[in-house]
Parts: structure tokens; sequence; C-alpha cells
């Protein structure tokens, strides 16, 4: 067991040519590896400053039941605009990768999207990629302000980089009434594009806080005074315009009740990935992991170890 041991990890001999070494099977040789962990006459020690995220990944994912966590490099930027800019490409490019793999073992991917600068990002960085019988689609109303990184642009980008389709909910995010509201749902064309949205393989969206500088009161799609009844009705964020608690429950407000996307219960069911960048967003991101519909997580560093810390 020790001259197996040796001359695998010390002397850096392959399995088959440490056994052509010791005159047993190749088989053999790997019992004696395992046999040589378990009864520890081999440690195997990982030096923690290349670890990276590692051990912060496996801690968020087992305290909020997640399948996977992937956090981009925690480097403590000062100043929240260099910080914030570096987390958006960060994770973006975290995304793609993420979007990149599902994509290519996927036979017939289905990927849903929300909107944002984050979403965005993911779109910029992922050149390269064929996926024809990709269909790309919004999970939400993709009316919105005219910007790069609204659900219409976010499908399109995706669709134009890989050569899938792309399918778009062509109504408002927030309709002007809960009649309004249930008059659109009830189009034929928003209906199919919420039928391809609910069988998404995968789909990503990204968090919101609620705040002045958060982009929904940015757009203008929130009102100050709506900021300030959503707080008092108790929301800490949003996403796919629902708004939610410290406990990741949708709150009783008028909001909840006009926008036009896919709720919380479907969510659940298609692959959901949450995107957070932003150490700004560490209140919305706990209270979203409590809701249980995110199966994975990508985070930037520092607002990961953050949300660990408190």
């Amino acid at each position: 067991m020790a001259r197996a041991a040796w001359l695998y990890h010390v002397g850096g001999l392959n399995q088959e040519a440490a056994a052509a070494r010791l005159g047993v099977t190749r088989a053999r040789v790997n019992k004696l590896l395992q046999d040589a962990r378990e009864t520890g006459l081999v440690s195997i020690n990982i030096n923690p400053a290349n670890t990276g995220m590692l051990a912060v990944e496996d801690e968020i994912a087992r305290r909020w039941g997640l399948e996977f966590c992937i956090c981009t490099p925690a480097l403590g930027l000062e100043g929240e605009g260099a910080a914030t800019g570096f987390a958006l490409r960060a994770v973006g490019m975290a995304a793609a990768n993420h979007l990149r793999d599902h994509l290519s073992r996927t036979d017939a991917p289905v990927v849903g999207t929300g909107w944002g600068r984050t979403l965005d990002q993911m779109t910029r960085h992922l050149a390269g990629v064929s996926a024809p019988r990709a269909k790309f689609v919004s999970v939400m109303g993709s009316l919105t302000a005219n910007s790069s990184y609204n659900p219409f642009e976010v499908v399109h980008a995706l669709a134009r980089q890989t050569g899938g389709e792309g399918y778009v909910l062509p109504v408002p995010f927030i309709a002007d009434s809960v009649e309004d509201r249930h008059v659109l749902m009830s189009q034929k064309t928003v209906q199919k594009a919420l039928a391809i949205a609910e069988a998404a393989t995968v789909t990503y969206i990204s968090l919101g806080e609620l705040r002045e500088e958060s982009l929904l009161r940015r757009q203008g799609m929130l009102t100050a005074a709506d900021l300030a009844s959503l707080r008092e009705a108790g929301a800490v964020g949003d996403t796919n315009g629902i708004f939610y608690d410290a406990a990741g429950v949708a709150v009783a407000h008028p909001l909840n009740e006009r926008t036009i996307a896919l709720g919380f219960d479907v969510l659940r069911r298609t692959n959901l990935v949450a995107l957070v960048a932003g150490v700004q967003k560490v209140n919305a991101a706990r209270a979203f992991l409590q809701s249980g519909v995110p199966r994975g997580l990508v985070i930037d560093g520092d607002t990961a170890q953050l949300l660990l810390a408190s």
C-alpha cells in the first residue's frame, strides 16, 4: 500500500505504470490507493490560498438547499460603482459559462430569461456558441423601457449569438390595471410564449433591491410612492415582477396583481438559476433564497461572503 501510494503520489506515475512497477494489476493499484486514503496512510491537503471560493460556494449551497452555487472571486473593491461594475461583468461571465455548458449538453434547450444589467452582461460573454436548436424566451412582459437589458433585447441577443430562436411576451411588464392584465394574459401570442417559458430547461433571472438607485426606479417603472408602499408592505426585493418579503413570499400589494410574468410556483419548475451582482443586493438575495425557488445561484464573491456573514 505504501509503495503504491509513493509511486503514484510522489513518484508521479499513473496507475498503469505503478502497476507495472509493482507487478500487480491496475485494479489492484486502484484499490491500494483507495485503502491508503481510507486508513489515513495518505492524507490530501489543499492549500486554502488556492481554493478560491469553494468553501463559500459549498456552504451557501448547503445552507439554502441549492444544487449548486458559483461564486466569482472576492476582490474587496471599495466604492459601490467600481464594485458593482466588476460584479456585473464577473457574474455575467460566470452565467454565460453555465449557459454554454447547458446548451452543449441539452438536446433541445429552452432557456428562460428575465431582464437586467446582469443578463445583459451574460449575453455579451456568449460569443462563439452555436445552438441552432435552442429556444430563448422571456419569462416576463417584454415591453419595458428602451435599453440594452430589457427582456426583448436580452432574448434576441441570445438568439443572435447562438443562431437559436427568440420568443418574447409582447405585453408590458406592468399592466395599467388588474383588468388589463387579464385581457393581455388571454391573448394567443402571450399564451404561446408562456407555454414555451413554462417548458424551460433552465431559466436565468436577476434580483432587484428596493432602493432609489434600483433599475426599476431609475427606469421609471416604479414611482417613489410605489417604493414606499412596497416597503410598508414588507417587500425587500423583486424578481421577475414579483415583490417579496424577507421570507421570500410575495407581498400583498397591487403591483403584484398587475405584473405579467411567470410566478414563483411556475419558476420553481423551470430549473431556475438566480444571478446576484453587487453587495447592495445581499438582503434581496437572502430573502429570495428563503423562497426555495432557485436551484442554483451565480453570485459575486464579495456579496457571497456578506451573505454568509450576516
